[in-house]
């Protein structure tokens, strides 16, 4: 489902320069001449126009003053919030420096940048809050982080393209999302060892997991699905219709719904988990993909990637609000324990910003490292 991305105008306004990059079919992208970051990151480069399959020339927007050494997510899935921690830390994924940055939210500081694999894309942290995996895009492995002494252990062989990742609530296992070979591997996190990848849709972008633990939940964006995987027998189930370009996915935490963040038509869809059905496709802003939801269910936000905002939506009556905006690029958010406060990190403007959920406004701007693509909390 990829296509032209074309924004001359847009790209002259935010500095940048663009590149043209040949994607091929299949597992092909994933070797020589792959591009960097995943599919969701791509979108947040520019508006999109209507898109052909993934043999595409695109066109990505990149800013002038960095230099490459790029999700759901990827976007990708928004990471569960870790166990609480002696001072709030986020953990901030920045693709371009291939590295994880801690940052005290108490003091807005920066600490020293965790060095991972080439264009981490992703990061969940475990139940307990002591280890942060982190899903390396280009290296198509997973790096696990001490989060007690904030060094990388040795990484993880995954698929191709890694570009998502979810731990499962009894903090066991791991599953990461392969975007490019269109499977999800699990990790056996008491000896850190993958297991044998589940097929999914075409290239996936996103997975969120049942707070029961039983079942996960895959957007395929080419496909336009969600695959369900049975976590007990590690099978995928029928795919549900998930909109046209499905990016970021979130659930409620009565496990009743799935919000899918739709990429292509700017909605967000819920999805009755009892029943595997779409209902009626929530009008959000331009390129969302990513979606977390508060922990007391009452409201989703959207990440909406080219417009430059995120929109609220009250769970309750399904009405979205006032788009908040947050600077260039968010394509991720992570929601504090206590529900008050959303982190939403920035890819073009590097940079991570706070919401006020009670009010729905913007608050402080926290400068994050380089193209910051993924946040998870601890604290």
């Amino acid at each position: 489902m990829f296509g032209f991305v074309v924004a001359a105008s847009v790209l002259a306004a935010l500095g940048c320069v663009a590149k043209v990059v040949i994607v091929a079919s299949g597992n092909a992208r994933a070797r020589a001449g792959r591009s960097t970051g995943s599919r969701r990151e791509r979108i947040s480069s520019a508006p999109a126009f209507p898109r052909m399959r993934r043999t595409a020339v695109i066109v990505m927007a990149s800013v002038a003053a960095l230099s490459a050494p790029v999700t759901t997510a990827r976007r990708y899935a928004t990471p569960p919030v870790a166990a609480a921690s002696t001072s709030p830390i986020a953990y901030v994924v920045d693709s371009d420096a291939a590295a994880v940055t801690p940052i005290d939210l108490a003091s807005n500081a920066p600490g020293r940048a965790i060095p991972v694999g080439r264009y981490p894309d992703a990061i969940a942290i475990t139940p307990d809050g002591s280890t942060a995996y982190v899903a390396n895009g280009i290296s198509d492995t997973v790096t696990p982080i001490d989060l007690t002494t904030e060094t990388p252990g040795k990484a993880i062989r995954v698929g191709v393209s890694p570009v998502a990742i979810a731990i499962a609530p009894d903090g066991k296992t791991a599953y990461v999302v392969n975007e490019a070979d269109d499977t999800v591997t699990p990790i056996n996190l008491e000896t850190d060892r993958p297991g044998k990848a589940i097929a999914v849709g075409l290239y996936p972008d996103a997975i969120a997991i049942a707070p029961d633990g039983k079942t996960a939940y895959v957007a395929d964006s080419d496909a336009s699905t969600v695959t369900p995987i049975d976590l007990v027998t590690n099978r995928p189930g029928k795919a549900i219709r998930g909109g046209a370009d499905p990016a970021g996915i979130a659930i409620t935490p009565d496990g009743k719904t799935a919000y899918v963040a739709d990429s292509a038509t700017g909605t967000v869809t819920p999805i009755n988990l009892a029943t595997d059905t779409p209902g009626k496709p929530i009008r959000v802003r331009s390129g969302p993909v990513a979606v977390a939801i508060t922990p007391d269910g009452a409201t989703a936000l959207v990440a909406n990637s080219v417009s430059g905002s995120v929109t609220p939506i009250d769970v309750a009556t399904r009405r979205p609000g006032k788009p908040i905006l947050v600077g260039s690029g968010p394509l991720a958010i992570a929601i504090a324990p206590d529900g008050a406060t959303a982190y939403v990190a920035g890819a073009v403007s590097n940079a991570v910003t706070l919401i006020n959920i009670t009010t729905n406004t913007r608050g402080r701007t926290i400068r994050a490292g380089a193209r910051p693509a993924a946040i998870a909390l601890v604290g």
